[in-house]
């Protein structure tokens, strides 16, 4: 080798560097233009005056903050959870929350990574691992969910992480499920991640008559919840009794299902019917599309294609509740880089990258005067892009699906097939 040349241990470390200061220069120019756009960071002030009124001993459910005076809709175990929160001052919680908030970023494209793409984790492709990482978060951050989560200072990337980290344990880690229980037990829509882990779980347990990670991962999410749910009936009684018997079912302490911001079936229903409540219709396009999502899910993870089954899960979960706003969105992250992984193709993965980098949905009317009530057709359309782009998504694996049961010759045998639709699903 000439002197020239650098050696091999001197050249790797370069492309690591390069995708390090690239994060860096991203989330520092983000850090600016947040400044310079004035967030607010309403909802980190309202976790804080929550974790105030139960450190007062108030009344969590009653109390009202910031201008817009906005309730307290978790359960209380999101109060306790809040409560470091009051131990500093609000311009340096402020800081602590968007910093924490970019940290979580980067752990959500590690760990998505993880989730694709299982081989990364390895000890002998870790800098690959970090080095991807770094490149998708530089990018990753400037899109409409992730940026609103930030401007909010919400905790939909501290969900979300704690949701792919079970997912991405080794086979018969104990703590699996930790995760998704604690999640479920601050906001109760990671729950369908039980369902999926049951239903999963059980089949493959009818199938090889055993525990399998699956079932295990339920069992512990389920008792975490569980476990965390009880406490918090014995150390806040009356904050728990108030949360489970009324507030859970006053969505509209949430908002208006009707807006803008609102991205789920029920926001596209009420818009589209001018009114602010769908009802049944809600309910019912709720349960076809839920439960056709869940089936594509549970298929998936049965056949052992985890990251499809949790991102369809993901966003059968946005799709159903009552109240998605655009920053419960934060899942487009591990869709993109599966859609890349699994396709290679800019012409699928760019149109869906496009629809969550846009911010389209902001671009029709939207103020407390309630213009959504009153939207045109094209309007519609673009106050609905997520939801249509989930049901794009799920239409898309759906016919894939079906292309390649077509293409399975009735003449191999039972086991060449089945080797062939785990290839077709690789290719998905």
């Amino acid at each position: 080798m000439s002197p020239s040349t650098p050696s091999p241990s001197r050249a790797r470390p370069w492309p690591l560097v390069a995708a390090a200061a690239a994060c860096l220069i991203s989330f520092a120019a983000f850090w600016v233009a947040q400044r310079v756009a004035h967030v607010n960071m309403l909802d980190v002030m309202v976790y804080r005056a929550e974790a105030e009124t139960l450190r007062a001993g108030g009344d969590l459910y009653a109390m009202r903050a910031t201008s817009a005076n906005l309730a307290m809709t978790y359960p209380p175990f999101a109060a306790v959870l809040f409560l470091p929160l009051t131990l500093v001052g609000v311009p340096l919680m402020r800081t602590l929350s968007t910093a924490g908030n970019l940290l979580l970023v980067v752990a959500l494209v590690r760990l998505s990574l993880q989730l694709v793409r299982p081989a990364l984790a390895s000890p002998a492709r870790r800098a690959d691992l970090w080095r991807t990482t770094l490149w998708v978060a530089a990018v990753v951050v400037w899109c409409e969910p992730v940026w609103t989560t930030l401007r909010y200072g919400q905790i939909n990337l501290l969900v979300a992480v704690a949701v792919l980290w079970d997912f991405t344990r080794r086979e018969g880690s104990r703590w699996a499920g930790l995760g998704i229980g604690l999640a479920t037990a601050v906001k109760l829509t990671p729950g369908l991640f039980v369902v999926l882990l049951l239903a999963a779980g059980l089949l493959l347990w009818r199938r090889d008559r055993g525990m399998n990670q699956w079932l295990r991962t339920a069992l512990t999410a389920t008792g975490t919840f569980l476990v965390t749910t009880v406490a918090m009936v014995v150390a806040l009684p009356a904050e728990s009794k108030t949360f489970w018997t009324r507030t859970l079912f006053e969505t509209g302490r949430v908002g208006h299902a009707e807006e803008t911001a609102n991205q789920s079936l029920s926001g596209v229903l009420a818009r589209l019917m001018h009114t602010d409540a769908p009802g049944l219709w809600w309910l019912a396009a709720a349960v076809l599309l839920g439960g056709a999502a869940m089936a594509l899910a549970v298929r998936a993870a049965v056949r052992g294609d985890k990251a499809v089954a949790v991102v369809v899960t993901a966003f059968a979960a946005l799709m159903v509740s009552p109240i998605s706003w655009s920053h419960h969105w934060v899942w487009c992250v591990p869709l993109l880089i599966l859609l890349y992984d699994r396709t290679r193709a800019w012409r699928v993965t760019g149109p869906v990258a496009l629809a969550f980098a846009s911010f389209a949905l902001w671009w029709v009317p939207h103020d407390p005067g309630r213009p959504e009530l009153d939207q045109n057709a094209g309007q519609m359309l673009l106050s609905a892009v997520y939801p249509l782009t989930a049901l794009a998504v799920f239409a898309g694996y759906a016919l894939t699906l079906r292309k390649y049961r077509r293409t399975a010759t009735p003449e191999v045998p039972r086991q060449r097939v089945a080797v062939r639709e785990r290839q077709a699903v690789a290719k998905e």
